[in-house]
């Protein structure tokens, strides 16, 4: 495969839709290409969309099926109200700010306890990996923040969620440059909810198990 055809695979590497051989080949490629790293990053979002689409689709549903002609007054009137609830928890926030400014630090830190987003990091004694995951409750399930040092690379690595029930959901992927021990930052997200989590996984895209974070 030439170099232009692997850049031009990104997408379809992202999307699941490439077979055994071909994601193979094209993880290679990734750990000596940032860019096409980074690509794979960037369609973290569309990749979680079209995954929450396929779960919310009943098997029933054609997947080129036509929407129906009120379909896009519905999504209209379903953007307006979740920017109407950003507002509300905004003006939230404001309100519960002055109340801790006011009543001092002991409900300060009933609040700290209390709060979203879920903040967990553990570090791996054998591979010297150290990983921070946020997690944020949403209505389609996680938006997740990684903040990862790993010093052994280059090597293409992922991070999974591990539900309480066995199941598993990848979050993002991301290339670990060599020898640099510098925090590297991406974000992804599961239809699993912050609740529904037992574990995070930083792993090798060859099944490598560099840290395991617990969710307390």
């Amino acid at each position: 495969m030439r170099s232009q055809e692997r850049h031009r695979d990104v997408a379809a590497y992202a999307l699941g839709v490439l077979d055994e051989a071909e994601s193979f080949r094209f993880e290679d490629h990734l750990m000596e290409c940032p860019r096409c790293s980074a690509h794979v990053t960037e369609f973290g979002p569309v990749t979680r969309q079209l995954m929450l689409y396929r779960t919310a689709t009943p098997r029933a549903v054609h997947p080129m099926a036509a929407p129906g002609p009120r379909l896009l007054d519905r999504l209209l009137g379903e953007v307006a109200a979740r920017t109407r609830a950003r507002r509300r928890r905004s003006l939230y926030a404001v309100a519960a700010a002055v109340v801790l400014a006011v009543a001092g630090p002991a409900i300060a830190l009933t609040a700290e306890r209390g709060s979203d987003p879920l903040r967990v990091e553990a570090t791996d004694e054998r591979s010297g990996v150290w990983a921070q995951v946020t997690a944020v409750a949403e209505p389609w399930g996680s938006e997740v923040s990684l903040e990862v040092k790993d010093a052994a690379g280059p090597r293409v690595c992922r991070l999974v969620a591990v539900g309480h029930d066995g199941s598993e959901e990848t979050i993002t992927t991301w290339t670990a440059s060599s020898r640099d021990a510098r925090p590297t930052s991406t974000e992804g997200g599961a239809a699993l909810h912050p609740d529904e989590i037992a574990r995070y996984e930083v792993r090798t895209t060859t099944g490598e198990r560099l840290v395991t974070i617990p969710v307390q």
